[in-house]
């Protein structure tokens, strides 16, 4: 049976390392919470982590972080493949070559996010808002940015959702 964590007050919660496997964290707030080496794979049956790296490197594959407080956290190289974040406030985060593809996230504020170097290929960002959002070298092939707010968002190398590259702040 999967634990159900629905609305969970994780605010400044040190779950580093934490196994977050299978578990639902619907409306669950984990602003300024450490996810250092934690796990949220739902289909990781060994436990292993995907990727090693030392800043951060939980596996959110599938997860559902709908409505989550995920502002200021650091998910640099984070497997967010496929994962739900609608309306997920993601203010300031740190997803550094973190991979999106495919995760919804529709409605989510990305204001002063860093995607350096993100993969978002087929991600759902409609009214997401990127405003100052740091997208060098991040990949929104295929991506939807249907009425997405890109005010003043920083492009450079960046690969657009047509193909194209857009390098007007290098």
């Amino acid at each position: 049976a999967r634990a159900k964590l629905h609305g969970a007050d994780l605010r400044g919660a040190r779950l580093n390392k934490a196994n977050f496997r299978g578990v639902v964290l619907r409306h669950a707030d984990l602003r300024e919470a450490s996810l250092k080496g934690a796990n949220f794979s739902p289909t990781n049956p060994r436990g292993r982590l995907v990727r090693s790296t030392p800043a951060c490197d939980p596996n959110c594959q599938d997860a559902d972080l709908s409505n989550a407080d995920l502002s200021g956290a650091n998910l640099e190289y984070a497997n967010l493949k496929g994962a739900t974040l609608t309306d997920a406030n993601l203010f300031a985060a740190n997803l550094y070559s973190a991979t999106l593809t495919g995760a919804d996230l529709t409605g989510a504020t990305l204001t002063n996010a860093n995607l350096t170097g993100a993969f978002l290929y087929y991600a759902n960002l409609t009214n997401a808002n990127l405003y100052y959002a740091n997208l060098y070298y991040a990949n929104l092939t295929d991506a939807n940015l249907t009425d997405a707010n890109l005010t003043n968002a920083y492009f450079c190398n960046t690969t657009m959702p047509d193909g194209s590259t857009n390098n007007s702040d290098c």
